[in-house]
């Protein structure tokens, strides 16, 4: 049967759009990242305890005394691992999520309810939207979008719509029809049964969709966290990406926490809409008290005054003891204010090199006065929104052959400043105890002794392409040996536990890199020079960037690290641990102050 060519149809499809309607998505984006913005700046704008107080003070008026105290205990654990601003964000995407989400599928739910037709032909829409994998709309999303926030949102709405269009069809649908006759019969006009009846009796079912909706969005956090989103998802993301246990566990209780506390806060507040609700909690309550006072005082909630006036009164403390406000940043040298608080957003795959470059110019260009942000990327999301503009620059791309794929692609949109490395070499690389393989042509007929397998890294490489497409067929590997895409921190850690049983591995590994220093390893000679001639690591900006910071693209043209500066500076990241890239920068810089002027001169 002939191929059909639906993979290439989408294609052209999503080229047209993009071509022509350009300006709807740039309004879509404005609009979802001004809703993002504004939330998340209210909800960081509190000192966290006080926020984790005031949504004790909602969840002891929702669910009572108890729920409010582990609120609170549950809020302060994620401020005091150190990620409270991570779970804001998060926060702020869901709503935001949540928002637009319930503004379209409640409508569509009730015009699903009011007629069959609209019902039957929603309802395979919602199908296909709910059990397509969430992470392919992440896919068109950059590309219309490009990284960040917004994509990470879209997909959200999507995969999160139809769980509320479908619960809101159904509370409609379970409203009892007599009920629904009695009010046409004395006259009530469709909208008013809608209003009075239907939506009423409704709210129990509709709420539990909204839950759903809640839910759905947290679980696509992480999701979000590959294409710049941020957040809690940002957290597990980079976790992953460096086998990082620790920052897992973290991000992963911290996600958790929120979705507890959304979870039960959306289910209490959908009984205090409902008059069936409340009354079968006042009738909880009247139990409570019957059966002593230690359970009355559990099961006490206060009035909303009462709660709202337990929200003043924490305000007023707070802003009493001064607990508004930030930790407040880093002095700056007199005359060194160059950025004035401008933003600079950097991209970098994760990569040794890529990894101590992104954090030094972080720290550089923060002690110059910018505000900057820096963000891991797969490196087709990080040429993507360097190409669409929301990734200022990067500094680990390897021309003119590892990355040759995204240049030929967005070259007109990038603006090269540059090489600051060089020359590099990729290759495979095996423990120098394992004997006889010196080469890739030794490779052949042995992958018996290496479980048949080469550990990669990232698919997204540019290296893993050139080992898929040309080093296993060049060399006759090709159905002998399987490519196992992973991650660079995984690739290290598989090395690791390998090298320390003294077992045969082969890796994907480039020069330079500490690896060679920890481990004892041999690169295997390249006679058919299939991997080309080394690279260069060259710094690449998106479209504009030097004539809108003319002093920062002069610094990256003149940026260079010897061998040694750059192998000094992964190892003092590496042996400062993962998670504190940059405090390892500033000890590095407080060891060479000299680089700091010589980098960024002023």
């Amino acid at each position: 049967m002939p191929r059909l060519p639906l993979g290439d149809w989408v294609d052209s499809a999503v080229d047209w759009l993009q071509s022509h309607l350009s300006w709807l998505f740039d309004a879509v984006s404005a609009v979802v990242t001004g809703m993002y913005d504004g939330i998340d700046a209210l909800l960081a704008a509190p000192h966290p305890l006080l926020f984790a107080g005031i949504l004790a003070v909602v969840a002891w008026w929702l669910r009572g005394l108890l729920a409010g105290v582990l609120s609170f205990a549950g809020l302060a654990l994620i401020d005091s691992i150190g990620l409270w601003n991570d779970a804001m964000s998060t926060l702020s995407l869901v709503l935001v999520a949540t928002i637009v989400t319930l503004a379209i599928a409640v409508p569509l739910g009730i015009w699903a309810a009011r007629s069959r037709t609209v019902s039957a032909v929603l309802r395979p829409a919602l199908d296909f939207m709910q059990t397509m994998p969430a992470m392919v709309y992440l896919i068109p999303g950059i590309i219309f979008f490009g990284v960040g926030v917004v994509p990470g949102i879209i997909a959200t709405i999507i995969f999160a719509l139809p769980p509320g269009a479908r619960m809101t069809e159904l509370g409609i649908r379970q409203v009892d029809e007599d009920l629904v006759e009695a009010a046409e019969a004395f006259g009530t006009t469709p909208r008013n049964t809608l209003v009075r009846v239907q939506l009423p009796l409704a709210l129990p079912t509709i709420m539990a969709g909204v839950n759903q909706v809640i839910m759905l969005g947290l679980s696509m956090v992480v999701i979000a966290g590959m294409v710049g989103g941020g957040g809690l998802g940002g957290a597990v993301y980079r976790a992953i990406g460096n086998v990082d246990i620790g920052l897992g566990f973290e991000a992963g209780v911290s996600i958790v926490i929120l979705a507890m506390y959304l979870d039960r806060m959306t289910g209490a507040l959908g009984r205090q809409v409902s008059p069936l609700g409340r009354r079968a909690q006042a009738l909880a309550r009247a139990k409570a008290a019957a059966r002593g006072r230690l359970r009355a005082v559990w099961a006490h909630r206060p009035q909303p005054a009462a709660a709202l006036a337990g929200v003043v009164v924490l305000s007023l403390v707070a802003g009493g003891v001064g607990v508004f406000g930030g930790t407040g940043s880093r002095p700056l040298a007199a005359g060194s204010d160059i950025g004035h608080g401008r933003k600079i957003s950097l991209g970098y795959i994760p990569w040794d090199e890529g990894i101590a470059s992104t954090y030094l110019w972080k720290e550089l260009l923060e002690r110059r006065g910018f505000k900057v942000d820096a963000k891991q990327l797969e490196a087709g999301s990080l040429y993507t929104g360097l190409a669409g503009g929301q990734i200022d620059f990067q500094t680990d791309s390897w021309l003119p052959v590892t990355h040759a794929q995204y240049r030929e692609k967005y070259g007109d949109r990038l603006e090269d400043l540059g090489a600051w490395y060089g020359p590099t070499s990729l290759e495979l690389s095996v423990p120098s105890y394992v004997k006889d393989i010196d080469s890739l042509d030794d490779l052949k007929g042995k992958a018996g002794r290496f479980k048949g397998r080469i550990v990669g890294i990232e698919p997204s490489a540019g290296m893993m392409a050139i080992l898929k497409d040309k080093v296993l067929r060049q060399y006759g590997l090709e159905g002998e040996y399987e490519i196992l895409d992973g991650s660079t921190p995984g690739m290290l850690a598989e090395l690791k536990r390998a090298y320390d049983k003294r077992e045969p591995i082969v890796v994907t590994l480039w020069s330079p890199h500490w690896a060679y220093s920890a481990f004892d390893l041999k690169k295997l000679k390249d006679p058919k020079d299939v991997w080309g001639k080394g690279d260069d690591v060259h710094t690449l900006a998106r479209k504009g960037f030097s004539a809108d910071h003319p002093t920062v693209s002069s610094w990256l043209r003149n940026f260079a690290l010897t061998e040694e500066q750059l192998t000094g500076l992964e190892a003092k990241i590496q042996a400062t641990g993962k998670g504190e890239e940059q405090q390892a920068v500033r000890a590095w810089l407080d060891e060479h102050p000299e680089m700091v002027d010589r980098l960024a001169p002023l």
